[in-house]
């Protein structure tokens, strides 16, 4: 697992799929021109990779920790939606119900 205060743009998904990770938490940076801040996040869908936003409103852009203690999720690409994961969701609580359920 992945959790960065960084964008979810292409470049973001890119570097994430390289590690062989199961989840990427993102901010979603404003999302942006042609959803450019969670266009990675989509793109590793495609590995079944769990890719989460969070606002940039809810946390501060460029800090993992904010993202983790105080992120709301934003987007959720389908493989995470098809895992459980709730728009309007603290990430924190998201991704801990991911693991628990995966333990089960």
């Amino acid at each position: 697992m992945i959790v960065t205060g960084s964008h979810g743009g292409t470049s973001a998904g890119e570097y994430a799929v390289g590690f062989g990770v199961r989840v990427v938490v993102c901010n979603d940076a404003g999302i942006g021109k042609n959803k450019a801040g969670i266009a990675g996040l989509a793109a590793i869908d495609a590995q079944k990779i769990v890719g989460i936003a969070v606002g940039h409103e809810s946390s501060r852009i460029g800090d993992g920790k904010d993202v983790w203690e105080c992120g709301i999720v934003t987007y959720a690409n389908p493989t995470a939606v098809a895992a459980g994961v709730r728009v309007g969701s603290r990430v924190s609580e998201e991704v801990l119900a991911l693991i628990e359920r995966s333990v089960d």
